[in-house]
């Protein structure tokens, strides 16, 4: 099977679009959370997941959608984004938000959006944060989200690598135990804007990152036009 692999896609239609494309043909399309949040097409986002049949899991903005006393966690820009995105999603949306599990199990494979710990809120951003989260999941690798940087640890006999995957890189997945982050679709900081995602490969046992362009300036155009805070609309050509 083939398998696309996506996170923090945040209401960016046309990012989605273009993954889907440059991706090709899948079995499956999996998400590790953040569906909604920063962007402007949160219902537009679920509707075309729903179409793909994705499964997946929720991420901080997904819950805070759904929870308006959330939002006071959040700094002020995302905080005024997921206030508009929990008064302009509909029904549909939010059934769909509310039945996203924490964590998921699937293909021998734990997905979640922050941490196995910490399955909605904490960050995996450093090898020691990885080993420190090996005791917290059951499957011989896991994928999460919630950093929007591509990046991937693997426990090679107790040592943590600590991989940086470019466009195309592939790893293959061994007895080594992996957490595995495809980057985000929707809000890229690594400095790079391209749109990024990852392809889980199950007949060859590998992952392969992508980069894929998308029309930047559709997604800018239709925040302003809803009215979302500059600096959320300005960061997406500076992929910070």
């Amino acid at each position: 099977m083939r398998i696309a692999v996506l996170s923090d896609i945040h209401a960016n239609l046309p990012a989605l679009e273009a993954v889907l494309t440059a991706l090709g043909p899948v079995d499956a399309v999996w998400h590790l959370g953040d569906v909604v949040g920063y962007g402007p097409q949160p219902d537009e986002v679920v509707a075309r997941l729903q179409e793909l049949g994705a499964v997946g899991v929720r991420g901080n903005h997904d819950a805070a959608a759904l929870d308006p006393e959330m939002a006071e966690w959040f700094n002020p820009d995302a905080r005024l984004a997921i206030e508009w995105t929990g008064g302009r999603i509909g029904a549909a949306t939010r059934a769909w938000l509310g039945a996203l599990p924490d964590r998921r199990e699937s293909q021998g494979l734990t997905l979640v959006h922050g941490s196995p710990r910490d399955p909605t809120w904490e960050y995996v951003m450093t090898g020691s944060e990885a080993r420190a989260n090996l005791p917290a999941f059951g499957t011989p690798h896991l994928f999460h989200g919630h950093t929007h940087i591509p990046i991937a640890f693997r426990d090679d006999g107790g040592r943590m690598e600590t991989l940086g995957p470019r466009d195309g890189a592939t790893l293959i997945l061994d007895d080594r135990r992996v957490l595995a982050n495809p980057g985000s679709v929707g809000q890229p900081r690594d400095g790079d804007p391209r749109a990024s995602a990852m392809v889980l490969d199950t007949a060859t046992s590998t992952l392969t990152w992508r980069r894929v362009a998308y029309p930047i300036a559709a997604t800018q155009a239709a925040m302003r036009a809803v009215g979302l805070p500059a600096r959320l609309v300005t960061r997406l050509e500076r992929g910070l």
